[in-house]
């Protein structure tokens, strides 16, 4: 089928029938609004994109209660956008409460150390506490907060590979460091 001949309402049945191609012809049809809301609401590109792949998920997971009586595709589509953009911010908003927990000096009760392990603790405190802010704070999330590299980057607003460079740039940093004071083997 041709999307550009087809009308909104053979999309919509071939749709709700679950015809093979009709995720496709679907996406074709709408996709470019679905990513220009969640990208206008978002205002960052990977979310947007994250957020269009969900709602088209969720649109074929749920095809069924699309009822064309009740409003057009489009509309439909727009209400999943809506609601996972709301999802999606409510997400970052937890994200940067973690953010600002680990960033506020949140501390971790760590069970009773060894006298040797606590000055190993102290010593990489300093080093990390020499490293440029932005890299101490993905260290910080990565290893006292046990995030992945995906969620740091969520929360921070960094690309993936921006925290993946920080985390490497950060620990060949730190290990510098460390033997150059004699701490590393």
């Amino acid at each position: 089928m041709a999307v550009d001949r087809t009308s909104d309402e053979d999309v919509s049945g071939v749709f709700r029938e679950g015809h093979p191609d009709a995720l496709a012809l679907v996406y074709e049809r709408f996709g470019a609004l679905v990513y220009s809301i969640a990208l206008r609401s978002l205002r960052a590109r990977s979310d947007a994109e994250d957020v269009t792949q969900q709602v088209f998920v969720s649109a074929w997971r749920s095809r069924d209660s699309f009822d064309p009586e009740r409003g057009t595709l489009g509309g439909w589509l727009v209400t999943i956008t809506r609601n996972k953009v709301a999802d999606a911010l409510r997400q970052r908003q937890r994200d940067r409460r973690v953010l600002l927990q680990v960033a506020g000096g949140a501390t971790v009760q760590a069970p009773e150390a060894p006298a040797d392990q606590v000055v190993d603790r102290i010593v990489l405190a300093d080093e990390l506490a020499q490293l440029p802010e932005s890299q101490r704070l993905v260290m910080v999330l990565a290893f006292y907060s046990d995030l992945t590299h995906e969620q740091i980057a969520r929360v921070l607003g960094l690309p993936l590979g921006t925290v993946k460079s920080h985390i490497r740039r950060g620990l060949q940093r730190l290990r510098s460091r460390l033997e150059a004071d004699g701490v590393a083997y």
